[in-house]
């Protein structure tokens, strides 16, 4: 199915060709007619499935069918998700959209002054998009109102509710015009997520584009078996020898990430950095650099894994598995987007055996396992059944200590005897 199909606007449709759509996706088909409807919608959708133009799109063609001045402190579009980079990432795909119509966008987020904001949102504003707890600020400085909300959107909303915004979205919903549209979007329908949709939503209408915690097809994912200690080693020889020009690699950790991009830079690959700890001028310098192609690899911690939008990426690696396996599926969707190919490397140490285990179980497929020379670890069932053995020889050399502990005596300085627990043979030996 076309955009055409659905008769957006002459403006939207130039918009929209210019940005090389062509095909709806199928969350598009689904979320476009019931949005134009004025229906409530909670939606399940994966990332890099084309949700923003999927809720974007069909707001901005409501505007167009019902203008409106823009009034002073006051928005027609409010727009949540849970990351500054999300924000950004959204913001650039409206600008582009609306790029032909007489509507301004902002972007409201943390880690910049709050005052260029607030004369922004004083002046008024079409569409806002915004981070729960910044948008909280300027409520609570009287910098903007919410009264006239026509459209409410919360994108990746189990992604809010998980970082601890739960709170800071409720206090904002009893702010927003209660007459509104909403759409939620979402990865998964978890319990707190359906909890949410049925305090904010009358009878939605509920899409499913993709089964819930399945990857792209576009996606190639293969597993990497390597030591701990010896990864950062593999992923500078995969980058040379394979040429990898952009590549994506997330840690766990902020400073394993900087010490990453440390050593590889050290190696001669232009790397760069993102994490919570850098200024938003950094991480949005980086960020930049690595499009343009100034960085051949961008070190993220978790999150980016939700909030990057980069045409054409190619590889993503998992240097460290994420703690919950249903992250996998976020990282890897940073490549393999827009029906372009990519590839999915897992960097997999015995000790993240069980978090692989769980990364498959929860996608439904065995990952390909590549072993390089050189880089071969021992076999992990090998490793248990030594770890085995070891906790079943000190669970009957407790036993023993225990039965010796129950017939030794000694006496006490009133010439009493006692007993004396969970003695070691040596003190035993001594005692007698």
């Amino acid at each position: 199915m076309r955009f055409e199909s659905f008769s957006f606007a002459p403006e939207i449709l130039r918009a929209i060709s210019e940005c090389g759509y062509e095909k709806m996706t199928p969350i598009q088909q689904q979320a476009i007619p019931a949005v134009r409807r004025g229906l409530d919608v909670l939606a399940s959708a994966q990332t890099g499935t084309g949700k923003t133009a999927a809720f974007a799109l069909p707001i901005l063609q409501k505007m167009v069918d019902n203008p409106s001045d823009t009034q002073r402190s006051n928005t027609r579009a409010l727009i949540l998700t849970p990351t500054r980079e999300l924000a950004s990432q959204i913001a650039d795909n409206v600008n582009d959209y609306a790029k032909y119509l007489d509507i301004n966008v902002a972007t409201i987020f943390g880690g910049v002054k709050m005052e260029t904001q607030a004369i922004k949102l004083k002046r008024g504003v079409d569409i806002i998009i915004a981070t729960p707890g910044r948008l909280l600020e300027h409520l609570t400085a009287c910098n903007l109102s919410l009264s006239n909300v026509d459209f409410l959107v919360l994108d990746e909303a189990d992604r809010m509710l998980d970082m601890g915004f739960s709170a800071e979205i409720q206090k904002l919903l009893q702010a927003v015009n209660s007459k509104r549209q909403n759409m939620m979007f979402s990865a998964t329908f978890s319990a707190p997520v359906k909890r949410l949709a049925s305090e904010m939503m009358v009878k939605p209408t509920i899409i499913t584009a993709d089964k819930q915690n399945t990857t792209a097809d576009t996606v190639s994912q293969v597993v990497y078996p390597v030591e701990q200690r010896r990864k950062r080693e593999l992923l500078s020889e995969l980058i040379g020898k394979k040429n990898w020009k952009q590549v994506l690699v997330f840690t766990a950790t902020r400073d394993a990430a900087d010490k990453l991009e440390k050593e590889l830079n050290l190696d001669g690959i232009p790397t760069a950095v993102v994490h919570g700890e850098k200024t938003q001028g950094t991480r949005r310098r980086s960020l930049r650099e690595f499009k343009e192609g100034k960085m051949r690899v961008l070190v993220a911690t978790e999150v980016a894994a939700r909030g990057l939008d980069i045409q054409g990426l190619e590889y993503v690696v998992n240097y460290d598995l994420p703690f919950l396996a249903e992250d996998y599926v976020h990282r890897i969707g940073r490549t393999g987007r827009a029906g372009k190919s990519g590839v999915a490397i897992s960097f997999v140490s015995r000790e993240e055996e069980r978090t692989l285990h769980d990364i498959e179980k929860l996608i439904g497929q065995k990952l390909r396992r590549v072993t390089i020379p050189g880089y071969e670890v021992g076999s992990r069932d090998v490793l248990i059944k030594h770890l085995q053995t070891r906790r079943s020889f000190a669970k009957k050399q407790q036993r023993s200590d225990n039965v010796g502990a129950q017939v030794v005596g000694e006496k006490n300085m009133q010439g009493r005897r006692v007993k004396v627990k969970n003695a070691s043979p040596a003190k035993i030996k001594k005692i007698k």
